[in-house]
Formats: C-alpha cells, structure tokens, sequence
C-alpha cells in the first residue's frame, strides 16, 4: 500500500474514481425509480434511454483527439464535472426527451472519465501492479458507493428526487473542480501515439469487449427494471441493495486481483462467463422477488471479474498503444451497449424473459473465445 501512496497518479485517479463512482451509483439508484414514477416510461423506454447513455461511450474514440489540446488527466477531472453536472439536472427534466438530454450528459462525463482512467493506470503502473491498482480503485469506489446508497436511502424518505439529484451533482461537478487545481503528472508515464490504433492483432480484446458490452446490458438495462416493474420494489429498497452489492465489491475485489496475477486472465474471464450463463436464466425462470434480487448481488459481483480484459490488453499489446487501444476497447464495447438496450427494450414488450435468455446465449459465446486467451500472456 505504501508504494501506491508515494505515487501522486494513484492518489489523483483515486479521488476521481470514488467521485465518478459515487455520482454513477446515486444516479442509478434513483434512475429507474424516477424514470417509472415521475417520468411514466415503459420497457421500450428504458431501453432506449439506457441506448441514449451508452452513445457517448461508442463515441471515446474522440478522446484521442481531445488529448491533442488537453492532457489526460486533466480530461479526466473536467469529465467527472460534467458528470456532476448531467446529474444535478436529471430531476428538472421530467419529459421523457429531458430525461433523454440529461442522460447524454452525464454519461459523457463518465464514459470519458472511464476511458482516461483505465488508460492512465495502464500507463503509470506495471504489469504486476496493474490488477491492484484496478482493483484498489473499484474497491475504494464501492465504499464510496456504499456511503452514497446509505444517503439515497435515507434522503428518499424526506427529499423529492428533484434535490436529491442537484445534491449528488453539485457535490460531484465541485469535487472535479478542486482536483483540476492538482497536477499529479510529476512523474513519466508511457508517451502514447495521437492518433487511433486499430491493430488486426487484438482482435480478441475487441472481441471480448464486445461481448462484454452486450451482457453487461442486460444486467444494468433489464435486471434492475425487472426488480423495479416485476417486482415492484421502491428506491429505497434498490437502494439498499446496491449497497450491499458495494460492500461484497470491497471485500471481494482484492481477492480478484490476486486470482489473475496467480491464475491468470482467462481462467477468471471464463469464470465470469459461465457463472453470468446460469445467473441469467434463474432471471428468466425462477419468478421468485428474493431469488431475483440474489442473482443481482451475485451479477454484480461478477461484473468486477472484467478488469481481467484490461490487464490482458496490458500484457498483450505493445506499450505505446494502450492509451489509444483501450479507447478503441471501450468504443467497441459500446457498440452493442448501444444496440442491446434497444433489442432488448422491444422484445421486453413481447415477453420479459426474452432479453436474459439472449444475455445467457452472449455468456456462451463470451466463453468460447476466452478460451483463447494464452494462459499466460506476458
């Protein structure tokens, strides 16, 4: 721990990602709630505003071209400001186009802070350090979560969703600007290229991106909806669950960081796969509130097994590519974050079962080419 402390990017990277995280969290615990209650939306309607939110993650590649007038990191602090910002306006816009706009917004800020901050660890810190360092920041993300789950669920009992958005936002958008006034690029990362890196050779990291994109949908669009629709669960109720997601995330993620550096990126990757396939079907078939809320916790902690992708582009791919292939990693990732909400959203209309048995069919897939991941990639 002493030796991530002395270097001033990871305490920099750290207060950005327990800002975004929480601000991320306290959104999405009031989301769907408010999109149902306030807004009126349908599951065709989820499905396209969640479309709406990952637009802006199909469009990181443009982070290269950002990165010509501005440095990296300070991007990634203005990127949790405009986050900030997104949020604070979501509960003024009650229109469906509003709740559209505002959506975009703040997903620019996140999805663009995601791609700096996954670059910046790969290029200040090395191969071995790498999964700690990406599990220590999601770990201090989740105590941030559960600290911002414990304030949704007890505001929601006295605040309309309207201050409890602004509340979120303002904190969120004031603590990017204060660290706009830090400069932790005191010591020389990798140089990256300026310009975008497309390379036939990672095929199987866009690949796997791909298809990690699709089913982390499905958990994110569709899993929560059907708590909230199905089973008719309240904000506070998802609002407690999300914590208790959080809290597993933080005593879980060191252990995960440990399983890729003995085991490696395709035995946790292929973990993930096949524990997300049967996760998925007990969504579509066992009807029961409690089990569905049990699968969701065990979803999310899942979820946290995709740093493997990150640091098997770190070992496979050449040094001065990662900034440019993990924005090309993230864009392809959104590609079927864009498309799947809105297959999905329509085919939740046919039968709402139809969006988790496609979600287990991708984990088949996703499982396949993760075989091909070398066992140990260096």
């Amino acid at each position: 721990m002493e030796k991530f402390k002395n270097k001033p990017m990871y305490t920099y990277l750290m207060v950005l990602v327990i800002c975004a995280s929480a601000g991320l969290q306290g959104w999405m615990a009031l989301f769907t709630n408010f999109a149902k209650e306030i807004v009126g939306v349908d599951g065709f309607q989820i499905g396209v505003a969640q479309a709406f939110r990952e637009i802006p993650g199909f469009l990181t590649f443009l982070v290269m071209y950002v990165l010509l007038i501005m440095k990296e990191h300070r991007l990634s602090a203005w990127s949790v400001v405009l986050l900030g910002i997104g949020i604070g306006a979501t509960g003024f816009f009650t229109t469906f186009p509003g709740l559209l706009m505002t959506t975009v917004i703040m997903s620019i800020g996140f999805h663009y802070f995601e791609t700096t901050n996954k670059s910046l660890t790969v290029q200040h810190f090395d191969k071995n350090d790498a999964p700690i360092v990406f599990a220590r920041l999601r770990g201090y993300g989740a105590l941030a979560n559960i600290t911002v789950g414990s304030i949704v669920w007890l505001l929601s009992f006295v605040l309309p969703y309207r201050v409890n958005f602004l509340l979120l936002g303002l904190f969120i958008s004031l603590a990017g600007i204060y660290m706009l006034s830090k400069n932790p690029a005191t010591e020389q990362g990798l140089h990256p290229q300026n310009k975008l890196v497309l390379r036939r050779r990672y095929w199987l990291y866009y690949t796997l991106n791909f298809l990690s994109g699709a089913r982390r949908q499905i958990f994110i669009v569709f899993a929560i909806f059907l708590l909230v629709e199905k089973y008719g669960l309240s904000v506070r109720t998802i609002a407690g669950i999300f914590v208790l997601n959080y809290a597993l995330t933080f005593l879980t993620n060191r252990y995960i960081s440990r399983a890729i550096n003995v085991y490696g990126e395709r035995v946790v990757l292929s973990l993930e796969s096949a524990s997300l396939f049967v996760l998925f079907l007990g969504y579509a078939f066992i009807e029961n509130v409690w089990v569905a809320v049990i699968l969701y916790v065990l979803d999310s902690i899942f979820f946290n097994f995709s740093i493997g992708l990150n640091t098997y582009l770190q070992k496979s791919a050449d040094a001065g590519d990662l900034a440019q292939s993990t924005a090309v990693g993230f864009t392809i990732n959104h590609i079927s974050a864009v498309i799947i909400p809105l297959i999905g959203g329509s085919l939740w209309l046919l039968n709402w079962k139809l969006p988790f048995i496609i979600g287990a069919c991708l984990t088949l897939i996703s499982l396949f080419f993760t075989q091909k991941i070398k066992r140990h990639t260096h």
